[in-house]
């Protein structure tokens, strides 16, 4: 079961929604689809089994003809259910949002909680419907930014997408000799030099996943920005974001829990956050 490709289910349009995607993700690959529901009260069990999980495996035989397709009904509250089924998959789709007619799956903090602690990679389903244009992977150097560069580069040979490596810096993230973030008011800073550093390390960043990937045609982009602003901004062109869950100690402290929850809630095509190894 662990190459299974799972997706979460409330009932709400935003979760079936993620079925689609989540069909063809599983299609991609060549997985098993598993459609998962949590519920807290028995009287939410017989509407779903009946009704939005037999509509859900519609969907997803509509978009993958011949996909395998299972269910899985646990009780639970929606998060705890949600990761443990994780252990089991290669990828977890959810919608961006859901309601609180069956359990309250997929509202917002729920997403951002799954991303963050989740087994594997997990999808969240939002913006413009049917997104075109290349897979934005968003490029930290951190242990999560390596697993993310890992998935993102699979996941444009998969969809045979072009790839685009959008490192964001600023003069904030750069180290004084004290180990501190660098102050403009009494450092010099040279951005020439700045900015020929940052390219060295996308640049090397990107290299092993060149290697790995030389079908996924790459164009690397360095841009001095706020990190928020230039990842919804690229955004709006992609048609899939990849983010590591924290960006934590890699070269400029990308990527870390506000702007993965910006993400997640404000981009306008599908997010996946991917954790490193814990």
């Amino acid at each position: 079961m662990n190459d299974t490709v799972m997706v979460g289910v409330d009932g709400s349009p935003s979760s079936l929604a993620a079925v689609d995607i989540a069909a063809r993700e599983a299609r991609l690959r060549g997985a098993p689809l598993r459609i998962v529901h949590a519920f807290s009260r028995p009287s939410d069990l017989a509407p779903m089994i009946h009704g939005v999980l037999a509509q859900a495996e519609q969907r997803a035989a509509e978009v993958a003809p011949g996909l395998e397709v299972s269910r899985t009904v646990a009780s639970g509250d929606t998060l705890t259910v949600l990761r443990s089924e994780s252990r089991h998959a290669v990828l977890a789709v959810v919608g961006g949002r859901g309601h609180n007619r069956f359990g309250d799956l997929l509202l917002g903090s729920t997403v951002v909680q799954l991303a963050a602690h989740a087994h594997c990679p997990v999808m969240a389903v939002r913006g413009r419907p049917d997104p075109q244009g290349p897979v934005l992977l968003a490029v930290d150097g951190s242990p999560a930014g390596v697993a993310a560069g890992e998935f993102a580069f699979a996941e444009a040979a998969l969809r045979e997408a072009p790839l685009i490596a959008l490192h964001v810096w600023t003069t904030w993230s750069e180290q004084t000799p004290h180990e501190g973030p660098a102050n403009p008011l009494n450092v010099v800073v040279d951005l020439d030099q700045l900015r020929e550093k940052h390219w060295r390390r996308l640049e090397e960043a990107l290299a092993p996943w060149r290697a790995a990937h030389p079908e996924v045609s790459v164009e690397p982009l360095l841009e001095r920005s706020r990190v928020r602003h230039a990842l919804l901004e690229a955004a709006k062109e992609a048609q899939l974001l990849v983010a590591g869950a924290r960006g934590h100690g890699g070269f400029t402290g990308m990527l870390l829990g506000s702007v993965s929850q910006a993400l997640l809630h404000h981009a306008d095509c599908p997010v996946t956050v991917v954790r490193g190894k814990q």
